[in-house]
């Protein structure tokens, strides 16, 4: 918009002289200074990536006019998108690009649908809006689910209503205020009320709407479905893109069969977030790590995951009270309002106030769909007798009767030994390595004790602690266990039905930029 308007002035200015008028076109002045002076607010506003992104478009377009011919809007299109791409081959990998460039192609594709002269009565601009909205939304959703794993129920009437207000009034104040400055008190409340009527519709029942991550040729079925639909052709032809939305609509992440049970040990850092599931129950035991004032696991890593999986969490277990187990855990509270909390966080801690808490003691014990989860640690005496978080961590053991898990929290050598007097029967497939692997867990005495064939360290890449240490790995070298670590493995992969095996997202899902670490 403020190209544009630079244009404007640009132009209008040209034309006074007519020195300047034989020397080049007032048409051409306008539209090289329009982007001229856009490239230069991007820079005052901070040169970021989407602004970067604008300007670029902005000289596309403008070459391709100065050649004074008419180009079809699909050759414009793409050679904008090529331009942008070879200049920052890395926009491919940000949501902005694909909605951006989708949505403009798709307005080309449907038609301008309605008047463009300014006689048009306030109706039929209005139905005009309307449309392009509905247009743009019906297109965007396949693909907007695809990248955010959610779907806005109010985008369209939030739109509506935050467009207009934008681009009539906010966006004039604020220019108009480098002139007058109280005018960008005005463009403030502008803004103030928008935020209010915006923050209304948020909070309507199923604003949002959260689905599967649907494979990546469903979600390229279903932008293509989204965009037949909205294109200005006979309705015969629209209902073709009806079959290419449905998959992409419809698809469950696949769940274990009956009687099984997987674990996902996300990618957090230095901390533990492991998610357990089976045929129709799922469990979250941490929420991993909070990472500065404005940022958490829980945000950045855990709502997307719940998101992509499409699921409804009946459980978390937040072991202890230590922020690298509980720092993502409002965000996760927040997206699950059903979800039970379980943990053994003192009764005024402040996720009390989210949820309350019921404290976990050993002999707790639940089944879902055939598989069995019980709490070893604490005891009930274990509160009175210890003030260090780490000492009452909840301890979680999951089983089927043929794979067994064990999630130990950051249990150290006393309550090491008090398992292994307490229960007879500790072994497992797969072990969550205790405290990260620090030198003052993983005993001798309860590696021999649960016996597994696979360990897990959830741990931060060159964390300060140095997790896991030296001594440790070595400890479970020593026991034939074998023993992955979040730097090395990315994510995790674990499930009952193959007891044996470890899948690293790092291997299985490899990139060109992934460090190769030996």
């Amino acid at each position: 918009m403020f190209a544009w308007l630079a244009a404007q002035v640009v132009e209008k200015l040209w034309r006074r002289s007519g020195r300047l008028m034989l020397r080049w076109p007032a048409q051409h002045a306008g539209l090289a200074g329009g982007v001229a002076l856009a490239a230069l607010y991007a820079a005052f506003s901070g040169w970021g990536v989407p602004s970067q992104r604008t300007v670029w478009m902005l000289a596309v377009v403008g070459l391709l006019r100065l050649g004074g011919r008419s180009w079809p809007w699909p050759l414009v299109w793409l050679v904008v998108c090529t331009a942008v791409v070879a200049i920052d081959p890395w926009a491919l990998m940000q949501p902005g690009f694909w909605l951006s460039f989708v949505a403009v192609g798709v307005l080309f594709a449907a038609g301008n649908g309605g008047p463009d002269d300014a006689s048009a009565g306030m109706a039929a601009r209005f139905h005009r809006l309307l449309r392009e909205q509905w247009v743009v939304t019906l297109a965007l959703t396949p693909l907007t689910l695809l990248l955010f794993q959610q779907i806005s129920a109010v985008g369209l009437p939030a739109n509506l209503i935050a467009i207009p207000w934008v681009t009539l009034v906010i966006t004039p104040l604020s220019m108009l205020g480098v002139l007058v400055p109280f005018l960008w008190n005005a463009a403030s409340w502008a803004v103030q009320a928008l935020s209010w009527v915006l923050e209304w519709l948020a909070r309507w029942p199923f604003a949002t709407l959260s689905m599967h991550t649907p494979p990546l040729w469903m979600a390229v079925a279903g932008v293509l479905g989204g965009i037949v639909v909205a294109m200005r052709l006979p309705w015969s032809v629209r209902a073709l893109g009806l079959p290419l939305l449905v998959p992409a609509l419809l698809w469950q992440s696949p769940r274990p069969p009956t009687g099984e049970f997987e674990l996902l040990a996300a990618d957090i850092g230095q901390g533990n977030a492991v998610l357990v599931r089976t045929a129709s129950h799922s469990l979250l035991y941490d929420a991993g790590p909070r990472y500065s004032l404005d940022s958490d696991a829980g945000h950045r890593v855990l709502v997307p995951l719940l998101r992509a999986f499409g699921e409804r969490l009946d459980t978390v277990v937040l072991s202890h009270r230590d922020t690298d187990h509980t720092g993502g855990a409002p965000a996760v509270l927040a997206m699950q309002p059903q979800a039970k909390l379980l943990s053994s966080i003192e009764a005024d801690h402040p996720l009390q106030t989210l949820r309350k808490a019921e404290r976990c003691v050993a002999g707790q014990r639940w089944t879902w769909d055939g598989v069995d989860f019980e709490i070893l640690h604490p005891a009930d005496s274990d509160y009175s007798s210890f003030t260090k978080p780490n000492a009452i961590s909840c301890v979680l053991r999951v089983g089927n009767g043929r794979a067994t898990a064990l999630l130990a929290g950051d249990i150290e050598q006393l309550q090491e030994a008090a398992l292994t007097l307490r229960h007879a029967d500790l072994s497992a497939d797969v072990l969550l390595v205790p405290h990260h692997g620090s030198k003052t867990s993983s005993t001798r005495r309860l590696l021999e004790a649960v016996r597994p064939r696979l360990a897990l360290v959830q741990a931060g890449w060159r964390n300060r602690f140095g997790h896991p240490a030296p001594d440790v790995v070595k400890r479970y070298a020593d026991q034939d266990i074998w023993l992955f670590d979040t730097p090395h493995c990315g994510a995790a992969t674990w499930s009952s039905t193959a007891p044996g095996e470890m899948f690293c997202h790092r291997n299985t899902a490899r990139r060109y930029w992934h460090h190769q670490m030996y």
